[in-house]
């Protein structure tokens, strides 16, 4: 029964990403039959949680979507515990108790932002459940977070802002905020996507950074896409411990940077304001990991404001950078060896 549970849970799982060769990938990863496999599948579908389309050769399947709620509510005297008692909790109590607390903190997070930021007017919610993930979409039908951060903040545009987002310890209403939603959403859920403008603010589970994706189309106001597996065996508590410096530090005290969000276009890394922008409001934290994923080649200026200039001006941070080639760890070590004794 154990094993029966476990090949079943790997399939809803893996469907997703595998839609047309699960069972293989299935049949390889227990060593069993594909006629074993297609068992547990036919079980599947007669219990309504996964569908097949296409003839024998063609089959692809597919997650049915078991429960689905969608609702419009006005954000004007909006109450994000409120809305989570009244219209959320009860399509969630199923799922295990970690899994729960997720999407409570992720949920009362993004609908706060957008109550106290978004200068909408309405909020839709659409979430979906299947046997293997749930799924929700907040939106709102405001400025859009981009376009506020980069008003507020002064930026040149739209990307310097998710590269300040990425950061973390970003708000423009500082007395209310602490401005570790967002960054904490983004390591607690599988996927966590914002889409606002004309870019995509991404992040997976599995990767340290994120990313910028740029999109054709403009969007309005916010969209916050979150998908979480129900089998995820992540606490909130181990995200939050994960960016404390140690066992002793209980706060929001390390981060990790992409550097290639420094950027802009086709443009190289190799000014120092360029490092400066991706320095910005670093000095309030304890240990920063630089990841140098994707970039290929970076310019001694920009490096020597990093390694040098402000690692000269905070000895008390520790800087790591990652990810390198080895001509960049050559540029970074030469900035280092010019650093006083």
């Amino acid at each position: 029964m154990r094993r029966t549970k476990e090949i079943q849970q790997y399939i809803l799982d893996s469907i997703r990403g595998h839609p047309q060769d699960v069972v293989a990938k299935t049949a390889a990863f227990f060593c069993v039959t594909r006629q074993a496999v297609n068992r547990h599948v036919n079980s599947l579908i007669k219990r309504g949680l996964i569908y097949a389309e296409g003839n024998t050769r063609q089959r692809a399947y597919k997650l049915k979507v078991t429960s689905t709620t969608t609702f419009s509510i006005p954000l004007k005297s909006l109450e994000e515990d409120r809305l989570w008692r009244e219209r959320i909790r009860e399509h969630l109590a199923d799922l295990q108790e970690n899994i729960f607390s997720i999407w409570h903190y992720g949920f009362t997070e993004m609908v706060n932002n957008a109550i106290d930021h978004s200068e909408g007017i309405n909020l839709t919610v659409v979430l979906e459940k299947t046997a293997a993930d749930t799924h929700m979409l907040i939106i709102d039908d405001g400025i859009g977070i981009f376009n506020k951060i980069k008003w507020e903040f002064g930026l040149e545009d739209e990307r310097h802002a998710i590269l300040e987002l990425a950061k973390g310890k970003l708000t423009t209403d500082p007395q209310r905020h602490t401005g570790e939603g967002i960054f904490f959403s983004s390591r607690m859920f599988d996927h966590y996507r914002i889409l606002s403008g004309g870019v995509f603010f991404s992040h997976s589970f599995d990767e340290e950074t994120d990313w910028i994706i740029e999109s054709e189309a403009h969007k309005d106001g916010t969209v916050v896409s979150m998908m979480l597996k129900n089998s995820n065996k992540t606490t909130p508590k181990e995200i939050f411990d994960k960016f404390s410096s140690d066992e002793y530090e209980y706060g929001f005290s390390k981060t990790v940077i992409l550097v290639i969000l420094a950027k802009q276009g086709l443009e190289q890394l190799i000014s120092r304001s360029q490092a400066k922008r991706l320095l910005a409001r670093l000095d309030q934290f304890k240990e920063v990991i630089l990841d140098f994923k994707g970039v290929d080649d970076i310019g001694p200026a920009f490096a020597d404001e990093i390694f040098r200039v402000f690692a000269n001006f905070h000895p008390e941070i520790r800087l790591v950078s990652v990810n390198t080639n080895q001509n960049i760890e050559k540029i970074i070590l030469k900035a280092k060896t010019n650093r006083p004794a």
